[in-house]
């Protein structure tokens, strides 16, 4: 068999181009709505959660504080967050979507559906049920396994 051939290939080496092809559409995707990858699933996080402490937004997308305070700082440049302080804890900040936001968010989500539905159409219903149900089963495992609780997400 010739090196470099798909059957060479491991399953880790073909999931990663698949996360790779999705990284790459979910990008684009970001751009034509004018936020970074990183700036998008922030919108996301806090159009599914609501209202968040920006320390609890960086957790969910494990990323630093410091790295959160920046991906909120851009999106507020933008108007489409906006921060109050936390009645419970006056050295804590809230971030929450503006109304702005919250149209990008969703112009977002319904935008990235679309791109995976198309990513994912040439698939039977039964390959992405199975598919679905395979990497869904391995997340449980890996979050379960996990030391401490960890936002799923």
């Amino acid at each position: 068999m010739a090196q470099g051939t798909p059957q060479d290939e491991t399953l880790a080496d073909v999931f990663w181009a698949v996360a790779r092809l999705m990284r790459h559409r979910s990008r684009r995707t970001a751009e034509e709505f004018g936020v970074t990858p990183g700036q998008a699933r922030a919108l996301r996080q806090l159009a599914q959660h609501g209202e968040l402490r920006l320390s609890a937004l960086s957790e969910w997308l494990r990323i630093a504080p410091r790295s959160g305070t920046e991906v909120v700082d851009a999106l507020e440049e933008r108007g489409l967050v906006r921060r109050s302080p936390d009645p419970d804890d006056r050295r804590a900040t809230l971030v929450a979507l503006t109304p702005d936001g919250e149209r990008v968010a969703a112009g977002l989500k319904a935008a990235q559906r679309a791109e995976a539905d198309a990513f994912f159409g040439t698939l039977s219903r039964a390959d992405r049920e199975a598919l679905t149900r395979i990497l869904t089963g391995l997340r449980a495992a890996e979050v379960a396994s996990e030391p401490g609780e960890r936002p799923a997400g």
